[in-house]
């Protein structure tokens, strides 16, 4: 797959409902996207994969949503204010604007051929915006640039209400905002982005322990989640990356057609997080161990992952093209635990009846998994629109069905056909998912 694939990637999924750019009728705004009906079913069922993996199915980790806007002091306790900033320069000819490091400043804009930049200075990531009536009169505040501190700001009441013993994790999804000065790769690196994050505590003596542990969990999800395995990797951060609260990290990493690039991370914060609230906000945030009656502050074990770069990495990794029969077919090889449609059914012809019998076998599969009724066009035109939408299943209701009371059920994948009881149409549906 070349780097012009992710061009096809946005053009596939413009055209099937999975992502829109957004405010588009007004010429868009750069590097926002819109989920369209495809795109939040399939982003729905990542976040639900994601919450079942880490939360419904573990005894010692709870939930928890907090709010986008917290009080300004949350990010000088968590060190934002100070440490949050990408080094930047201008070009002073164009004003483009690009960060320091990814350029050569001997070299001239990529946008206009000169070589004249400004001296490079910090550049905070973090949206501002203000609470209250007026502008000018309200308090200055921040649209939070990750969702670890409402865990953390949140750890008395989590610990006092959820009865939970070290180790233990919450867990959260939402929203988070970077005033990134470079964007791109389509989903990939945006201002507004959806977080999943965990934060598991511990004692920390079992740090290590609890590092690696995590780490293999975290990529074995992945491939639960039909990510080909030769893809991805874990690779150890050097100290010179580590962030200014973490002492070791794991990037899960994929490799995208612009190169390998990090899913997710998981790293050791240590007591950092906890221990700058204790300092900032006077509210003890500790840890009372009955067993040796003493309150300790616990390490922590974060996993934080892009929802936005979840959903792109299913696509690129699913994008197919073949040719069938001399004609090109494409087809995005998504796992049925993804994809936001799990079967079609298809009426072959609009008359004798056979819409009437499809829309009863709709029905039935629609109590279960999510369907999708296609009537219009030619049977091969709807499984080429299947195929690209990443529909592992599709069943057509023919004339033989009138005869023998049987349908077609057709693969995405291999493309086989069976003929199958229309009785057993669900019941054989749940096998091909199990």
């Amino acid at each position: 797959m070349d780097i012009k694939s992710i061009e096809k990637i946005v053009s596939l999924s413009k055209r099937r409902g999975f992502i829109f750019q957004s405010s588009e009728i007004y010429g868009g705004l750069a590097s926002t996207w819109d989920y369209g009906p495809l795109g939040v079913e399939m982003k729905n069922n990542i976040k639900n994969l994601w919450w079942q993996d880490i939360v419904t199915s573990r005894r010692n980790v709870v939930g928890m949503d907090a709010a986008i806007l917290m009080h300004p002091e949350v990010w000088e306790a968590s060190g934002h204010v100070q440490n949050f900033h990408d080094p930047m320069v201008d070009c002073k000819n164009c004003k483009a604007r690009y960060r320091a490091d990814h350029i050569d400043l001997s070299e001239p804009c990529k946008r206009c051929g000169k070589t004249d930049w400004t001296e490079p200075r910090q550049f905070n990531l973090m949206f501002k915006t203000s609470l209250g009536a007026l502008a000018d009169s309200g308090d200055e505040i921040y649209l939070r640039p990750e969702t670890a501190q409402g865990i953390f700001v949140n750890f008395n009441n989590v610990v006092n209400t959820a009865r939970q013993k070290l180790p233990f994790g919450i867990a959260q999804l939402g929203k988070a905002f970077r005033n990134e000065i470079t964007t791109g790769n389509f989903l990939f690196r945006t201002r507004e982005f959806e977080q999943m994050e965990m934060e598991f505590f511990i004692d920390p003596k079992d740090a290590k322990e609890q590092l690696e542990y995590w780490s293999q969990e975290r990529l074995n999800w992945f491939i639960k989640l039909g990510v080909r395995e030769d893809k991805l990797r874990l690779r150890p951060h050097d100290k010179d990356e580590l962030a200014h609260y973490s002492t070791a990290c794991y990037d899960i990493e994929y490799e995208f057609p612009f190169g390998w690039s990090e899913l997710e991370g998981i790293a050791d914060r240590g007591t950092y997080d906890l221990d700058q609230h204790n300092k900032h906000a006077k509210k003890k945030q500790t840890y009372f161990d009955q067993q040796n009656n003493q309150h300790f502050v616990p390490s922590v074990i974060e996993a934080s992952a892009g929802v936005d770069r979840a959903f792109l990495t299913c696509l690129v990794d699913a994008y197919r093209e073949e040719e069938v029969n001399g004609e090109q077919r494409i087809m995005l090889k998504l796992s049925p635990k993804v994809a936001p449609i799990t079967c079609a059914v298809f009426p072959l012809v609009k008359k004798d009846g056979l819409p009437e019998l499809a829309e009863n076998i709709f029905t039935e599969i629609q109590s279960e998994y999510s369907a999708f009724f296609d009537i219009g066009g030619s049977i091969g035109k709807r499984y080429r629109r299947q195929d690209e939408a990443g529909t592992p299943f599709g069943i057509t209701v023919d004339h033989q069905t009138l005869e023998d009371n049987t349908v077609t059920l057709r693969d995405r994948d291999t493309m086989e056909q069976i003929r199958i009881p229309v009785n057993q149409t669900l019941s054989e549906l749940r096998k091909k998912l199990q």
